[in-house]
């Protein structure tokens, strides 16, 4: 059971690490973008701004705890 454990919590930490709102995020776009493909909407173009607006969120919220 421990190995069970153990497996369990590389794999959380793996994906969630230090930030569980970017995690969500992506999980957010990738379900966003599979509604907007399976509905015929070219979405080829939604996870590159997720990404980019994933990073400024998780910089901004940083840079914001450091300064205080």
């Amino acid at each position: 059971m421990r190995f069970v454990v153990a497996f369990f919590r590389f794999w959380y930490e793996f994906i969630v690490g230090d930030d569980w709102l970017v995690a969500a995020g992506v999980v957010a776009a990738l379900a966003i973008t599979w509604v907007l493909a399976h509905n015929d909407v070219a979405a080829w173009w939604l996870m590159p701004v997720a990404v980019v607006a994933l990073l400024v969120i998780s910089l901004w919220r940083a840079i914001r705890t450091s300064a205080s």
